[in-house]
């Protein structure tokens, strides 16, 4: 009977410390690989694709954000995977999952806007980064202070985006916003983590 209430009590402190610890997984290298491929993107992005498909301008993005997510969270995942013990799993479920109710809004209002109607294609690029700054500030109690302004600068941009959007948005508008915020996203974990190490 103890030995169970111990187990939880035990689980219950560990939870605890995942709240309340800054999350290490994110790494400044990745991140800011992501964010070059975001730019990249925005560079071989042919001018007329928004304006002549703009379903294809969708997938097109679709496609690029998938692949810079993966290259941005990889050592996330080869860290999980073969690095961490049963704590460091528990926490990068935590963070993960901070992360992840924004990122699944922003897939339905994709698919949602690129299958019943191509006008509203235009407000995606905004969308897309206001909800990425909602998920960095969900995430942000397991990162450090300084991702606030990360979160900031994508609600800020996104908003313009939004306000502004034209019927033919710019490769730039989703390149340029993400390259460059996840460039400052790896200044700032580089700066507030990497760099004492």
């Amino acid at each position: 009977m103890e030995f169970g209430r111990a187990l939880s009590q035990i689980s219950e402190i560990h939870q605890h410390l995942a709240r309340t610890e800054v999350y290490r997984g994110y790494r400044s290298a990745p991140v800011a690989l992501s964010g070059l491929i975001g730019i990249a993107a925005a560079a071989l992005q042919a001018p007329a694709l928004s304006t002549t498909d703009p379903t294809g301008f969708v997938w097109f993005w679709t496609a690029v954000a998938i692949f810079a997510g993966l290259t941005g969270s990889s050592e996330i995942a080869f860290n999980y995977l073969f690095r961490e013990n049963a704590f460091e799993r528990r926490r990068t479920r935590f963070v993960v999952f901070q992360f992840a109710p924004s990122v699944v809004a922003g897939a339905i209002a994709t698919v949602a806007f690129a299958t019943t109607d191509a006008t509203l294609v235009p407000l995606l690029p905004g969308l897309w980064a206001m909800l990425f700054g909602v998920a960095v500030f969900a995430a942000r109690p397991s990162l450090p202070r300084a991702t606030g302004w990360v979160a900031l600068y994508y609600l800020a941009v996104g908003a313009w985006l939004v306000w502004h959007a034209s019927p033919a948005p710019s490769a730039w508008t989703v390149g340029g916003t993400f390259g460059a915020g996840q460039l400052i996203a790896a200044a700032v974990l580089y700066w507030n983590l990497e760099r004492s190490e």
